[in-house]
């Protein structure tokens, strides 16, 4: 099962609106096939490790990350093909969370006399589908917000200058997040101070698609990600932005998205809202301040990630956060689940936000 994860990692980011799953078939002891799920359409891990086995895989045992699916949709149900392939035992890592499956594939094969083992690894195997598990229960995509600041929780410099905070290790693993996530987002404030391109600069990788918080869409027509990388851009802004300005972007390649507004600003629930109808699963945060603070504030973001870096920027430095409207220590976010890791000469936290209102 730790291999079939393994393999599930691979497909991470390239499978929406599907879960990314991995899958071993194993005959008297050695690995005969292996599979991951391809992008949405092509074949399920199940299927690709099965037609990997060929005829070994008659009499074997199969592992896979998530129960099998047990319906038609792009593709045919897994569970016919692991029935029609021989294989007498399916070790299977968690649940299916979708109504449409959830227990049903496993008693399908328990039915078509498959003996059937779930829930190993099972921990494992939820936290690699937290992406599909959050969209499927409640439309939005998983947030994971990013920041990176000195040890004084600072940004920037009092000029604004912010390149760079934390080191190249630290970046490399921002990279590799964007590789792996649907899409990246940022507030047009980013786009303007620092005209970032957004894409996935590693080897074998693929940009995400990026989505710029800009309710007044003062996006400027020759900004980088405009110019560069092969993912989507979506311009968010509000219905009373500008139809000028949207022509004249949507020309330049962007893809202008208008919706509910709060205060004069892109509500962020709402967004979120449309980007999980585009069948985004997942959505990582770069910044900046004021949109970091307008997700956190909504109760939208589902994972923090904060490397911090061993240096001081002092009190005319840019703050992490806009407004949160903590009135006591007792109202402050907190962080459940809290990991650290070094990477490099900085620091990572991550973990899930929780304080009053949030569970």
């Amino acid at each position: 099962m730790r291999r079939a994860l393994e393999l599930a990692r691979k497909g991470t980011g390239r499978t929406r609106p599907n879960p990314a799953v991995g899958a071993v078939v194993v005959r008297r002891g050695r690995i005969v096939g292996e599979g991951f799920t391809q992008p949405a359409g092509n074949a399920h891990a199940e299927v690709g490790a099965i037609a990997a086995a060929g005829e070994k895989a008659r009499g074997a045992t199969l592992y896979c990350t998530l129960e099998p699916c047990c319906r038609t949709g792009r593709t045919g149900p897994c569970t016919e093909a692991i029935v029609s392939a021989g294989i007498v035992r399916l070790v299977g890592g968690a649940t299916d969370p979708n109504p449409g499956v959830k227990g049903r594939g496993f008693r399908a094969l328990r039915a078509a006399g498959v003996e059937v083992v779930p829930h190993v690894e099972e921990a494992a195997c939820r936290h690699q589908i937290r992406f599909f598990r959050k969209h499927i229960a409640t439309g939005l995509p998983f947030v994971r917000l990013k920041l990176a600041t000195s040890l004084d929780g600072k940004i920037a410099t009092r000029s604004g200058a912010s390149h760079w905070i934390t080191g190249r290790p630290a970046r490399r693993r921002v990279h590799a997040w964007r590789n792996e996530m649907d899409a990246v987002m940022v507030g047009v404030g980013t786009v303007l101070a620092d005209d970032p391109r957004l894409n996935t600069r590693i080897r074998g990788g693929r940009d995400p698609i990026r989505v710029v918080v800009d309710s007044k869409l003062r996006t400027p027509v020759e900004a980088a990600l405009l110019k560069t990388g092969k993912g989507r851009v979506i311009l968010a802004t509000t219905r009373s932005a500008s139809g000028r300005r949207e022509k004249a972007l949507v020309a330049r390649g962007a893809e202008v998205l208008r919706v509910a507004s709060r205060a004069g600003r892109v509500d962020p629930g709402s967004l979120l809202r449309h980007l999980g109808k585009l069948g985004i699963l997942s959505v990582l945060v770069e910044g900046g301040a004021a949109l970091a603070a307008s997700l956190m504030r909504a109760g939208c973001v589902d994972e923090l990630a904060l490397f911090q870096a061993p240096v001081f920027l002092g009190g005319d430095g840019k703050s992490m956060w806009g407004s949160l409207g903590i009135k006591t220590p007792a109202d402050g976010i907190r962080l459940g689940d809290h990991e650290i890791e070094r990477v490099g000469r900085d620091m990572l936290h991550m973990g899930r936000p929780v304080g009053p209102g949030r569970k």
